[in-house]
C-alpha cells in the first residue's frame, strides 16, 4: 500500500518508532488509518486523550497522524500525535449548543453540492460559502439533478450572480455523459469533500464516480425534495482516477462558528467601503451605499439580509463557543468553576 495515494501528504518530522497515517473512516472517537504497511484499526493514546478540550481536538476523517503500530496486524494501532491541519471545516452542532462538529480535514477542494430541483436554495448556498470561504480549503460549486430543473438557465443565471470566482459544476447522474464536467475537474492525489442538505445527491454521485453502488442512497420526498440522513459516518475513498473523496453526512442545518461572511459576500463588501461610515450596519445608517445599491436595483434585497443575518449569526456563536471552550478547560482543569473559585480563595489565604 502506498500513502500517497490517498492524498497529498503533509510531512511534518516523525517521532521515534511512529508511522505516518490517514484516518480514512470515524466512529464512536474509533478510527481506520492506512499506512504505507496497510489498513488498522486504531484509538488515541490517553496522553493525547488528555490534551482535549472540545470535539475539535480529536482527530477526525481527513487528518495525517502519527501512529505506533501494533506487532499483530489484527491488534490496535495507537494515535500518538495529531499532525497540523491545512484546512479544516466544521460547523455549529445541530441545535442551542454552539459546540464545534469537526466535518474533515485536509481537504483540498470542497464540493458544495445543491440540487436544481425543488431543494434549490441560494440563501443556503452563501451559508456554505461563508464557511468554506473560512476552512482553508478552495471551494466549487456542484449543481446536482439538472434533469429535475425548473429553469435551468436562469438558475444557472442566480448562481452565478453569488459565486463570485469559484467554479460552478452541472451533474445530471441519470445520463452516461451527466458527470462529465465533474470528473474532468477531479484530479488524482487531491482531496475533495462532498457537502450539501440531505437529498442534493452526493452519495450518487459518489457511487456513480465509483463505478458501483458501495454507499447507501435513500430516495428523496416527493413534496418538498427533502432528503433523509442515509450518510450517517465520515469516510474516505481513492477513486479509480486517483482522486481522494470524503463523504459526508447531509445536513439539515449548517450553523456558522469558522465563516468568512465577508469573502461570500464580495459584492457587499466592495458596496460597504463606499458607506459614510466605516462602521455603517446597512440598516438606517445616512450615506449607505449597501442600501442605496438595493434601492436602485444593482443588489438584490434577499442577498442584503441573509448578509446581515450571517453576521449576525457568526457573531454570536462565535462568542458562545469561546465561552464554552473556556468552560471546558476549567472543567479539565479544576473540576468545575466552584473548584476553580474554591483553589483560588485558598491560594489566597496562603499568600496572606
Amino acid at each position: 500500500m502506498n500513502l500517497n495515494d490517498y492524498g497529498a501528504t503533509h510531512a511534518q518530522p516523525l517521532a521515534n518508532g511512529l508511522m505516518s497515517a490517514r484516518i480514512i473512516a470515524t466512529s464512536h472517537q474509533q478510527y481506520t488509518i492506512v499506512t504505507d504497511a496497510g489498513r488498522y484499526r486504531a484509538q488515541i493514546a490517553g496522553r493525547l486523550a488528555n490534551q482535549t478540550v472540545e470535539a475539535v481536538d480529536f482527530p477526525t476523517v481527513g487528518d495525517w497522524v502519527q501512529v505506533r503500530l501494533p506487532e499483530n496486524a489484527d491488534d490496535t494501532a495507537t494515535i500518538e500525535r495529531l499532525n497540523t491541519r491545512q484546512t479544516v471545516f466544521l460547523r455549529k452542532t445541530a441545535g442551542r449548543r454552539s459546540d464545534a462538529q469537526l466535518v474533515a480535514a485536509n481537504v483540498d477542494w470542497l464540493l458544495l453540492c445543491m440540487a436544481l430541483d425543488a431543494n434549490f436554495n441560494l440563501r443556503r448556498l452563501e451559508r456554505y460559502l461563508a464557511v468554506a470561504a473560512a476552512s482553508g480549503a478552495r471551494a466549487a460549486i456542484v449543481l446536482t439533478k439538472a434533469d429535475k430543473a425548473a429553469d435551468l438557465a436562469a438558475q444557472l443565471a442566480t448562481v452565478a450572480e453569488i459565486a463570485s470566482d469559484q467554479p460552478v459544476l452541472v451533474c445530471d447522474a441519470t445520463t452516461a455523459a451527466g458527470l462529465t464536467e465533474l470528473t474532468a475537474f477531479m484530479q488524482p492525489r487531491v482531496t475533495y469533500a462532498f457537502l450539501g442538505s440531505s437529498g442534493v445527491g452526493k452519495t450518487t454521485l459518489i457511487n456513480h464516480l465509483l463505478g458501483h453502488g458501495a454507499l447507501l442512497t435513500a430516495a428523496v420526498r416527493e413534496h418538498d425534495a427533502h432528503g433523509r440522513h442515509t450518510t450517517t459516518s465520515r469516510q474516505l475513498l481513492v477513486l479509480a482516477n486517483g482522486s481522494v473523496v470524503i463523504d459526508t453526512p447531509g445536513m439539515r442545518e449548517l450553523g456558522l462558528l469558522d465563516a468568512n461572511v465577508d469573502a461570500a459576500f464580495d459584492d457587499v463588501k466592495a458596496l460597504a467601503a463606499r458607506c459614510r461610515f466605516s462602521d455603517c450596519t446597512h440598516q438606517q445608517e445616512p450615506g449607505c451605499a449597501v442600501r442605496a445599491a438595493v434601492s436602485a436595483g444593482e443588489l438584490d434585497k434577499d442577498r442584503l439580509e441573509s448578509y446581515l443575518q450571517l453576521q449576525t449569526e457568526q457573531a454570536q456563536n462565535s462568542h458562545l463557543r469561546g465561552k464554552a471552550r473556556e468552560n471546558a478547560k476549567i472543567e479539565r482543569m479544576f473540576g468545575g468553576k466552584k473548584q476553580m473559585k474554591a483553589m483560588m480563595n485558598e491560594a489566597r489565604k496562603k499568600r496572606r
